[in-house]
């Protein structure tokens, strides 16, 4: 990879975001397009929502510079961001009225299906354990969740940007990306843009526009990874989010709860009930990922099981901590 996509894009791509973002934040608070709060919430006042509009911006500006200088990937990258995209349309119709869960779904499978077009070409993500056909049907559904999960995470201050940043540096690191770590470092560097403005205290949240496309591209990231061998790396480093996000979902299905609906039961959500701040669960984890990363990187090295294992700790002490840690006095 040559210093322009290692080191100049990113840079670009950062100072982009961060003015597309200044720039949304001026058009939102002037329509007062704001997230109010309420019984689900984990802010006390008015926030603008829909920031994520210049996250997406500017990874589509780097993404789709970075393809027409590599003729192989360009029509595989416009079709992943030609998805995001629709995502990105469909996902600011829903912050300004509230679409359907059901059509929500519906062009969010759309999208995955044609990311499948792109991911299929480039290896079996189950790595030969499942026959083609189930590998698709399975790697389609776990890229559905990922989506929805990625949502679903994005509750406080701070956190969807540093989990992007996390993922996307974490593959590079990991060696997991080949002919993607300069998409995967532009991708951060966009997140890095926004969480200029989204930590604490935020002055823009991302919206459905922004985490439902963003989530869509990481997923993408990862299933390429997994597709291209590395797939430890792939579940290693999103072990946070799929633990929170899973165990979360099963305990209120287990309850016969409305899981489709929004609540404040995730594990960082309680660790903010109880008084944390949201820059301290924040700090927490990106703690917690500086070590996935690092058990990322063991895996690279042929250590897959003893990585996936400390990963596995890793995970349940964060988890253990925003269950039950209580804040000094």
């Amino acid at each position: 990879m040559s210093w322009l996509w290692g080191l100049a894009a990113p840079a670009a791509v950062l100072a982009l975001a961060a003015l597309a973002t200044r720039g949304v934040l001026a058009v939102l608070l002037r329509h007062a397009v704001l997230d109010h709060p309420n019984h689900r919430s984990s802010h006390a006042v008015p926030v603008p929502r829909g920031g994520g509009i210049g996250v997406i911006g500017a990874v589509l500006a780097g993404w789709l510079a970075y393809g027409l200088t590599q003729p192989a990937l360009l029509l595989p990258l416009s079709l992943v961001l030609a998805a995001a995209v629709m995502l990105a349309i469909v996902s600011f119709i829903d912050d300004l009225r509230d679409l359907k869960a059901l059509t929500r779904i519906l062009f969010q499978l759309f999208a995955v299906l044609i990311g499948m077009l792109v991911i299929a070409e480039r290896g079996l993500v189950f790595q030969g354990l499942l026959p083609p056909i189930l590998d698709i049907f399975a790697a389609a559904l776990l890229w559905l969740w990922f989506v929805n999960l990625f949502n679903f995470m994005d509750g406080i201050d701070g956190l969807a940007g540093l989990e992007a940043i996390c993922l996307s540096v974490g593959l590079v690191l990991a060696g997991a990306l080949v002919d993607l770590e300069a998409p995967a470092l532009m991708l951060a560097a966009a997140a890095a843009g926004f969480l200029l403005f989204n930590w604490h205290p935020a002055r823009v949240f991302l919206g459905d526009v922004g985490s439902v496309p963003l989530g869509y591209l990481l997923g993408f990231l990862l299933l390429a990874a997994a597709a291209g061998g590395a797939w430890a790396a792939a579940l290693i480093l999103p072990l946070y989010y799929l633990a929170d996000a899973s165990i979360t979902l099963l305990r209120r299905v287990l309850r016969g709860e409305k899981f489709w609906h929004g609540h404040r039961e995730h594990f960082y959500q309680q660790a903010v009930r109880r008084g944390f701040s949201h820059a301290v669960v924040g700090q927490a984890v990106l703690a917690g990922n500086m070590a996935l990363i690092g058990l990322a990187l063991l895996a690279g090295q042929g250590y897959a099981l003893p990585a996936l294992a400390g990963a596995a700790v890793a995970v349940g002490v964060l988890l253990a901590w925003m269950a039950r840690a209580q804040p000094k006095p």
